[in-house]
């Protein structure tokens, strides 16, 4: 099972806004390379590839959350 949410799949409609902002915005692109590091992490450790404990797999997915909804603010902003 695999569970990786870019945010191009995640924000389907917004596909060039995000391209234009990782281009055009710093903050935007830091905190966008800083949920894609966080989900790859979040996907290899569902896959087996990495062992994490329980509680820190549950830390990293609340934190894509809280990226997740920042960045769509930013989006909706732009």
């Amino acid at each position: 099972m695999q569970n990786h949410h870019p945010l191009i799949l995640e924000f389907p409609e917004h596909k060039d806004k995000i391209h234009d902002l990782k281009v055009n915005n710093s903050h935007f692109r830091r905190l966008a390379f800083e949920y894609e590091g966080i989900d790859k992490a979040i996907v290899r450790a569902e896959q087996g590839i990495e062992i994490l404990g329980d509680d820190y797999l549950d830390s990293l997915k609340k934190e894509r959350l809280a990226l997740k909804d920042l960045l769509f603010g930013m989006l909706r902003a732009a």
